[in-house]
């Protein structure tokens, strides 16, 4: 069978970003979590606030080289797998990716070392501001990078002449149509992640009875934040969807399951897309509520897929289940927001240990939630590397073979395999260490670097039978 070196390289290129994409999320919640509670701890002094800061700087520290070493890897790609579309782009990427690095990446550098070992050596004045510069640049890099993939799949304020790109308009490319829709819900979702993050953690502490102040303000503070930012994702989801709507009409199709154009849509919550036959199998649905949603209105029209040709259109099953587990986990966070309000108001919260138990689980599922609207970001945009400007197989690399591009696939995976593994195992070492008494904060260092023993197979990473290292 002769491989395919633009299926291999979009496959490799599709894992990379992936594998990448998680962490990013997370450390820019936390980012701007660990700022407030430096600011906590410097106006109330209490305690409380800079254990939790303590702890919470240490895992930022460990996901944040993961997400270092991770995402240096993909700029090496657009040379030697899409080197077509990076001559083509150059004249926008280019500097697109350089002022990330000069507005973002330094200034987190710098600072992140100040956060990380300046605590008891430089003023708490400016330990707070170190945290809050380290907060700041995360968002400075996540407009620049979401900026230039808003503008793959909008591409605004360039004209294409002998196959390079020519900016006519910073303003308008920078700026492109659906720039700001994904911005605010990217942040939004990074904040939904840390704070899911925050508060499982805080809650398996909560159930293991460790340091119950800190975790109570902790988990309490998160419960908060998650009950107004789930449902205002939502929101946010709609307006992106409209924009999307009105510029990608094929890709919501495709995630609507929608093949022919007509009005009174309904909304298919299960089917199994045939895309050959052009057409869905064991279709459920709501009547007219895909109307509703996309158009706001009970007869409106909404494009079909078969609008395009079939060498233009996504792979449509990919795109409808990613977006339905999107939604799904989106709304089981609303679920889950609502449930700590109801358990706040009988004042049972940090006591329902069954609801504890379920933000402990509900961990990882934030991250699943982003992976899988990536997916259905990226793969709804499909064949276009460029919405409507550039295809997939006119940006890649001529001299590419198959061979080439599964070796290099094959080392990507076992190379962020071990990553993976070293990131979790020294993650999973912090949790358990969890947070010191404050007798024994001047030693934090010390003992986070001590040697304990290893997992056993048996062990989950948060196993009851596993202590906190003590002196």
């Amino acid at each position: 069978m002769e491989l395919d070196p633009l299926v291999l390289s979009r496959l490799q290129f599709a894992f990379v970003v992936s594998f990448h994409a998680i962490f990013p999320v997370f450390t820019i919640g936390l980012a701007s979590y660990i700022a407030l509670l430096h600011g906590l701890f410097f106006k109330t002094k209490n305690p409380a606030w800079d254990r939790l800061s303590l702890f919470w700087t240490k895992v930022f520290a460990v996901v944040f080289g993961m997400g270092v070493v991770s995402g240096i890897v993909m700029s090496f790609q657009f040379g030697t797998n899409w080197s077509n579309f990076s001559q083509a782009s150059s004249n926008f990427l280019g500097p697109m990716l350089s002022y990330e690095v000069v507005t973002a990446f330094f200034l987190e550098a710098a600072f992140l070392g100040v956060l990380l070992f300046g605590r008891g050596k430089v003023p708490q004045g400016v330990h707070l501001f170190a945290a809050i510069m380290v907060a700041v640049g995360t968002f400075i890099s996540s407009f620049w990078i979401l900026s230039a993939n808003s503008w793959l799949h909008t591409p605004a304020g360039v004209e294409l002449i002998d196959f390079r790109f020519h900016v006519t308009s910073w303003r308008e490319a920078i700026f492109n149509p659906s720039f700001p829709y994904r911005f605010m819900h990217m942040a939004v979702a990074s904040f939904l992640t840390g704070g899911f993050v925050v508060a499982g953690v805080s809650a398996w502490f909560l159930l293991r009875d460790r340091d119950p102040e800190a975790n109570r303000r902790a988990l309490s503070m998160c419960l908060w934040l998650l009950l107004f930012l789930a449902p205002t994702q939502a929101v946010i989801g709609d307006f992106h969807g409209l924009n999307t709507l009105e510029h990608q009409p094929t890709k919501v199709a495709a995630m609507e399951g929608h093949w022919e154009t007509s009005t009174n849509v309904p909304l298919l919550l299960f089917a199994i897309p045939d895309q050959e036959a052009q057409t869905n199998h064991f279709e459920l649905g709501i009547p007219s509520l895909a109307s509703i949603i996309l158009t706001h209105s009970l007869d409106g029209e909404i494009p079909g897929i078969s609008e395009a040709p079939p060498e233009e259109q996504p792979p449509v099953i990919i795109v409808f289940w990613a977006f339905r587990v999107m939604v799904g986990i989106g709304l089981l966070m609303i679920a889950v927001s609502l449930t700590g309000l109801a358990l706040r108001r009988k004042g049972r919260i940090f006591e329902q240990k069954l609801f504890l138990k379920g933000l402990t689980a509900m961990i990882p599922m934030p991250f699943a939630a982003v992976l899988a609207g990536w997916i259905v970001t990226e793969s709804g945009r499909s064949p276009w590397l460029v919405y409507g400007m550039m295809t997939h197989a006119e940006g890649l690399t001529p001299s590419l073979t198959g061979p080439m591009a599964l070796f290099t696939l094959i080392g990507y995976v076992l190379v962020y395999g071990v990553v993976f593994y070293a990131g979790i195992y020294y993650l999973t070492r912090v949790v358990r260490n969890g947070m010191l008494p404050e007798e024994e904060r001047e030693t934090t260092d010390e003992n986070f670097h001590r040697p304990m023993r290893p997992m056993s197979a048996a062990h989950t990473p948060f196993d009851d039978d596993v202590e906190p290292a003590r002196n």
